[in-house]
């Protein structure tokens, strides 16, 4: 199974020449994987997605006994990332994940939650003493973005803090740069509800930049979990045998990368079907 995703790896990495722009890192449970006739738990796998290549460069299943706290620096050792920022949800945010991203000489942008205690709640007093009394003024950036959309309204506002030296004190976080404080307020039908999250950064951008990257991560989910149970009926495979699941998980991301490069504007639905009927489309499919 570890040869066959190493050797996924090797391929997808001769289809670019460079890694640039965002990669999204994140876990997946293959949910009928389970065995009702054994006490095997559906497996988990973390995958990455290149964002602007739309390709999955790689992916690892979670061992039984452990979690992605864990699996994610073993994954992150195979992928080349030179060059890309590596998105995580809050599970990534460790030291040891981010001082091994840097390492391998990309940055990263990674979601703040419990996790991590002290450091969020640092992060969050800090940008409710701005709010309230405009401390910190002159190391914030702001952008704000607005949605319509059948009568609902989103706002998102990006607030970065380019200051990081008093966080740097107390908490001695490998290569942060910035924190990030996100505002999701969403309209309808006359009732507001607003969301804070927060993230942190190696790289110090404007907002804009960092909405990008933000909203970039949630491809991984859009382009790549969605599509896995939509079109390839992931979520309804029962290959749950041995190493099975697994390789038939690093088979489906293959034929998704090929897809995705195979000529033709139609949609991926399309084009499996037409690679299922057509030989000749197969074979400029598997060329690309």
């Amino acid at each position: 199974m570890e040869f066959f995703q190493r050797c996924f790896i090797a391929w997808v990495a001769s289809l670019h020449e460079t890694l640039e722009g965002v990669v999204a890192i994140d876990g997946k449970t293959l949910r009928r994987s389970f065995d009702t006739n054994s006490p095997k738990a559906p497996i988990h796998m973390i995958s990455a997605w290149a964002c602007d290549h739309q390709l999955v460069l790689g992916q690892r299943k979670v061992d039984d006994k452990s979690n992605e706290i864990t699996a994610i620096p073993e994954f992150l050792a195979l992928l080349a990332l030179k060059g890309a920022i590596v998105t995580i949800d809050a599970m990534g945010c460790q030291r040891k994940i981010c001082q091994q991203i840097m390492d391998q000489e990309a940055d990263y942008v990674i979601g703040l939650k419990g996790n991590q205690g002290s450091l969020r709640e640092d992060v969050e007093l800090f940008f409710d003493e701005h709010l309230e009394r405009d401390i910190g003024a002159g190391f914030i950036e702001k952008s704000e973005a607005v949605d319509v959309d059948h009568g609902r309204i989103e706002t998102r506002c990006y607030t970065v803090c380019s200051n990081t030296e008093w966080l740097a004190e107390r908490h001695n976080w490998p290569g942060l740069k910035a924190v990030v404080m996100v505002e999701y307020t969403r309209e309808i039908r006359g009732k507001t509800k607003t969301i804070r999250q927060f993230y942190i950064s190696s790289v110090l951008e404007n907002p804009e930049k960092v909405a990008h990257y933000i909203s970039n991560h949630w491809q991984v989910e859009n382009c790549l979990h969605w599509v896995l149970d939509v079109t390839f009926r992931q979520d309804d495979c029962r290959i749950r045998t041995g190493n099975a699941a697994a390789n038939f998980a690093t088979i489906n991301h293959a034929a998704m990368n090929l897809l995705r490069r195979a000529p033709g504007e139609i949609s991926l639905p399309q084009k499996r079907r037409s690679a299922a009927w057509d030989d000749t489309y197969m074979e400029a499919a598997i060329r690309q």
